[in-house]
């Protein structure tokens, strides 16, 4: 089941069947100042939610609510000036990385929210069915669906493109807060064939660049850790641009009986956030194996 009800001019995404999880469509990167009349409203609704869930805006670490919490985190980058994160907090291979992406013709900028840059994303969606050994949720999308997609929260997003000549080789979608505090990395895909070019390490430059020029204090790239896995490729490279872990309070409210016990018993998270690290990581690089042994096949079979 996934369901969208709008509550106190905010969109709740309900999912699950035994258990309904209830949370903030844009969760993670808009936030609920005032929580108390959204649960008030959520145990009126028609639409059965048993725990609903939202985490607290940075930079406020300490717990400010009554209701149960448990610790969540984000991958955050402070920012004042783009050459204090120049000089200051980006690692030096990093800073060469973004060097070397200008010297090999990767031109970043802001753009607009348009049908030719709808285009451009859906080219970088479908250049590979695997990314970062799983399969790619975005690969076999049409233009319309991903259209709909990259047009959810237009008032609060920025885009930025990462462009080879006239080629879109690769996209950050910006969503920040309601108060301009933090802006969050949406989206953030670049080609794997021009992966030597460093169109991500450009990326990132330029949106730090674009925070600083609006004020905005935080720039966040999703989580620093997930669960039990606490190092990966993709954490090396937050770490070397600057971001760290900042752990903030993330809370469960149960609305119904179902709630309570689910909270009780831990049914609020994924069955491999119970799995021990190092079995974690062995069954991640079987699906990886897996999944390219699958592709490769399929590819050959063409």
């Amino acid at each position: 089941m996934r369901k969208l009800i709008h509550i106190c001019e905010k969109e709740i995404r309900v999912e699950g069947h035994l258990l309904r999880l209830g949370k903030l469509e844009a969760d993670g990167y808009l936030f609920l100042e005032n929580p108390e009349p959204v649960v008030e409203r959520l145990r009126k609704q028609e639409t059965r939610v048993d725990l609903f869930t939202f985490m607290q805006r940075l930079p406020e670490t300490e717990k400010k609510y009554s209701y149960p919490m448990e610790w969540d985190n984000l991958a955050a980058l402070r920012v004042t000036t783009f050459d204090d994160w120049w000089t200051k907090q980006l690692g030096f291979k990093a800073r060469n990385k973004a060097k070397q992406a200008e010297k090999k013709g990767i031109v970043v900028r802001e753009v607009p929210f348009s049908e030719t840059l709808v285009k451009g994303i859906w080219e970088v969606y479908n250049e590979s069915p695997m990314r970062q050994g799983a399969p790619n949720r975005h690969y076999g999308k049409s233009v319309e669906k991903v259209y709909r997609e990259e047009a959810t929260f237009l008032d609060s997003s920025i885009f930025i493109g990462a462009f080879l000549g006239e080629d879109l080789v690769g996209f950050i979608k910006l969503v920040h807060d309601e108060t301009h505090t933090q802006a969050g990395m949406m989206n953030v895909v670049s080609m794997i064939r021009h992966r030597d070019k460093a169109p991500a390490n450009a990326l990132v430059a330029q949106a730090v660049r674009s925070c600083a020029e609006r004020g905005i204090s935080y720039l966040v790239y999703s989580r620093f850790a997930y669960g039990k896995k606490r190092k990966s490729s993709l954490t090396d490279f937050k770490e070397r641009n600057g971001f760290q872990q900042i752990d903030l309070p993330r809370y469960y409210v149960p609305l119904t009986a179902a709630g309570v016990i689910a909270l009780r018993l831990g049914l609020h998270h994924r069955l491999v956030d119970h799995i021990p690290e190092s079995v974690g990581a062995k069954l991640r690089e079987l699906r990886s194996a897996w999944y390219n042994r699958k592709f490769q096949s399929a590819t050959e079979a063409l």
